[in-house]
C-alpha cells in the first residue's frame, strides 16, 4: 500500500487501518531512521572501530523495517474477526466463545509489534554513540518515533485484553505487554534526552 492510499484510508471511516496499523508504521519509521543513521556512518574513518557491529544493526533494522510493515495488514486481517464476532446475536450459544479467541488474536498483533520493538531500542540507543554525530537528531526522532510505537502498541493490547472473560489470560498478556513496553518508554527517553543535550 502506498503511504497517501495508507493515510486516506486511515482518515476514512473504515475501521482499519487504526491504531494498530499507525503504531506498526510508526515503529517502521524509527526503523528506518536507524538504518539511514547506519548508511550515513559507515565508511567513515571515525566510526570504522565500529564497523563490525554497524553492519549486524543494520541487517537487524532492515529486517525490523520490512516485520513491522508487515504487521499493518496483519492488524486489519486480525481485527476482521473480531467484527464479525460482534455482529452474532448476544442470545447465541457460540457467541462468547468466539469472541473470547477473536479478542486473543486481535491482541497477537499488537504483541508482536512490542515484541520488534524491544529489538529495535537497544539498537537505537546504540547509534548515540556509534552512529555519526551529524545524525544524531535522527537518531533522537528515531527514538521518539519508537516511544510513540510503543505507547500506541500497548493501548492496543489493553482495549482488548479488558473485554476478555478469561481473566487470567488477559492478565498475562497484560503483564507480558507492560514489560516490553515500560523499561523501553525510558529508554527512548533517555536517549532523546542524550540527543537534546548534545544539540541545544
Amino acid at each position: 500500500m502506498e503511504l497517501e492510499q495508507f493515510m486516506h484510508e486511515l482518515a476514512s471511516k473504515a475501521p482499519t487501518p487504526g491504531g494498530g496499523g499507525a503504531s506498526a508504521l510508526s515503529g517502521a519509521t524509527a526503523a528506518a531512521l536507524a538504518s539511514m543513521v547506519v548508511n550515513l556512518t559507515q565508511g567513515k574513518k571515525k566510526y570504522a572501530v565500529y564497523t563490525d557491529e554497524l553492519a549486524q544493526i543494520l541487517t537487524t533494522t532492515q529486517q525490523l523495517i520490512t516485520d513491522l510493515l508487515a504487521q499493518i495488514p496483519a492488524d486489519a486481517a486480525a481485527f476482521a474477526p473480531l467484527a464479525d464476532a460482534y455482529r452474532i446475536p448476544k442470545e447465541a450459544p457460540q457467541r462468547a466463545a468466539i469472541l473470547e479467541a477473536a479478542l486473543a488474536q486481535a491482541t497477537s498483533v499488537p504483541l508482536a509489534v512490542l515484541r520488534q520493538l524491544d529489538s529495535l531500542v537497544p539498537l537505537i540507543e546504540s547509534l548515540v554513540t556509534k552512529g555519526s554525530q551529524i545524525m544524531q537528531s535522527d537518531v533522537g526522532v528515531a527514538a521518539v518515533t519508537c516511544r510513540s510505537a510503543l505507547e500506541g502498541a500497548v493501548l492496543n493490547v489493553y482495549i482488548n485484553t479488558r473485554l476478555m472473560h478469561d481473566r487470567q489470560q488477559a492478565l498475562a498478556l497484560n503483564a507480558e505487554a507492560a514489560a516490553l513496553v515500560n523499561d523501553n518508554v525510558i529508554r527512548c527517553q533517555r536517549v532523546y534526552q542524550q540527543v537534546m543535550a548534545k544539540l541545544q
